[in-house]
């Protein structure tokens, strides 16, 4: 018979270089099995990292990713809208860090990885204990529950403690217990795809061409600037698709940067250069036009079947909400996040703050429309006076009435709609985080809505369809965009008051009137059938 064949370490990755912080010793022992040192864990330590890493990750941001933010103000490259998207992404980090508002409105769904040493020893129910202190930081914190279940195919009910959490635990190591925590958001997971190609596309000229295109069709509605992933092949699909989510994490950082004949995973850093590049160069920026579409990318080459290329690609937004941590002999540690990101800020005085328009949202309608009128796309506004805040199930709800012959309530007609849904409100503040949800998710309701006379200034983030741009020519609306990934700052600056109007059942999906006083946005879709982000092949 052959000598057995030792598989190689698909994905071998160097020295851990994290600054950790030590969050306890209890919880952890070391007892003797077998005439070997085990590493016992009690179910709490797992609650405990897990609780406090979903607190960190709401709240706090890892230094480098701040250092990116700031570099962005210090580049003469950088455009104006890249610089303010920038200023006010870092004013936003500075009141999350204070721990009562979350950095984004979507805090996220509770995500966690597990990699168990062979010599690691627990009770079982690993899971659930992780589970459980995933749940404690949302029900203890002013953290928004987002996950929904499934009552039948088409009914679906808030779980109100964003549980089911997606835990996954690998057996990996020798006396250590290693993990990563992420808090992923609607807006950034639904920029994850996958590429069914064929081998063909694997030649210098085809795959860049066919990651440009594809790379553009990301938009601007999960926050920008991201850090993006770029993953080329895999044993199968869901392997690509877990590997773009661990690249975008930076978590896949020490890999070796040449392949090889034993058929390891690798980094391709000229690769990551040249497609950085390509996307300075789009235009598309931070946001709202300029350079800083990526903070960064990572570019990761997997082996492959022979007659199968897939291509996975991903990104983590401005609420880069991930850190590692781990079990080991010594006690519990979490990655050391930076709770002082003050320091990032620069001294600014008004060079940043540009020709803003003011619109007072208190006017009917119609005054409204006609100063929209007056400017073209790319002007900065101002609003202050009343929003009406509706989302996916509320437009769904709207849309059963008019079906019904019924019209729309006299509140989606006499006030800007905005696409949003609020964590909770904290003690002593008028709104929890309450940033701009994708505005694309609405796209086919919107001419049907503008028909019946709503939704005739909508106010959301992101790119949106041909469609809308026709509706709003068509019925004279107009589409503004406001800044992804701000809600502390807008909750804390903005909003000034906050009450729910219809279908409080919905949770954080019900109809609301806010107040809001100088909320930025800019306009994206006027009624003459321009669209801002047309130009740059977004929409």
């Amino acid at each position: 018979m052959p000598d057995a064949v030792t598989p190689a370490t698909l994905f071998p990755l160097g020295k851990d270089e994290t600054q950790y912080r030590k969050l306890t010793s209890d919880y952890v022992s070391v007892v003797e099995f077998d005439g070997e040192e085990v590493l016992k864990v009690e179910p709490e330590g797992l609650r405990l990292l897990a609780e406090q890493a979903f607190a960190d990750i709401n709240h706090l941001l890892r230094p480098s990713h701040l250092k990116q933010v700031r570099a962005i103000l210090d580049d003469p490259e950088a455009s104006a809208n890249d610089k303010f998207v920038a200023l006010d992404l870092l004013k936003n980090a500075n009141i999350a860090a204070a721990g009562t508002l979350p950095m984004c409105q979507d805090t996220g769904t509770a995500i966690i990885m597990g990699k168990k040493g062979r010599r690691v020893w627990t009770k079982g129910g690993d899971e659930a204990a992780l589970s459980a202190g995933a749940s404690d930081a949302y029900l203890k914190r002013n953290l928004r529950y987002s996950q929904l279940a499934p009552i039948s195919m088409y009914e679906e009910k808030n779980t109100r403690t964003n549980l089911p959490a997606q835990v996954e635990i690998y057996s990996e190591g020798e006396d250590y217990y290693k993990f990563l925590f992420m808090a992923k958001g609607g807006g950034s997971a639904n920029k994850t795809f996958l590429h069914q190609a064929t081998p063909s596309v694997l030649a210098p000229d085809r795959l860049l061409k066919f990651l440009e295109d594809k790379i553009r069709y990301l938009g601007t509605s999960a926050c920008p600037p991201y850090h993006l992933a770029v993953v080329i092949g895999g044993l199968s699909a869901e392997q690509n698709l877990k590997t773009v989510k661990l690249a975008s994490a930076r978590y896949l950082d020490a890999l070796p940067t040449e392949g090889g004949d034993d058929a390891h995973a690798f980094r391709d850093l000229a690769m990551e250069a040249e497609i950085h590049k390509m996307t300075q160069n789009m235009g598309i920026g931070a946001q709202f036009g300029g350079k800083y579409f990526c903070h960064d990318v990572r570019v990761i080459r997997l082996p492959r079947h022979g007659a199968s290329l897939p291509i996975g690609i991903g990104v983590s937004c401005s609420a880069d909400r991930q850190a590692v941590g781990k079990i080991t002999r010594d006690g519990i540690y979490l990655e050391q996040l930076e709770t002082d990101p003050a320091q990032y800020l620069p001294e600014i005085g008004d060079e940043l703050a540009g020709e803003v328009v003011k619109i007072d949202l208190n006017r009917p309608m119609a005054e409204i429309l006609a100063t929209l009128n007056q400017y073209p796309v790319r002007t900065r506004l101002s609003l202050t006076g009343p929003l009406i805040v509706a989302r996916d199930l509320a437009h769904s709800k709207l849309r059963a009435r008019l079906d019904a012959g019924e019209g729309l309530p006299d509140y989606f007609k006499n006030h800007p709609i905005y696409y949003a849904g609020p964590a909770k409100t904290p003690t002593g503040y008028a709104s929890g985080s309450f940033g701009p949800t994708t505005a694309g998710r609405m796209d086919s309701f919107v001419d049907q809505f503008q028909a019946a006379g709503g939704s005739m200034v909508m106010l959301a983030k992101g790119n949106r369809s041909r469609e809308v741009t026709e509706a709003c020519k068509t019925h004279g609306g107009f589409y503004l965009g406001s800044i992804g990934g701000a809600a502390a700052g807008l909750a804390q600056n903005c909003i000034k008051k906050v009450e729910c109007i219809e279908y409080p059942e919905l949770g954080m999906e019900a109809i609301w009137r806010i107040e809001v006083e100088d909320f930025p946005a800019f306009i994206i879709v006027d009624n003459k059938g321009n669209d801002f982000f047309q130009e740059l092949k977004l929409s």
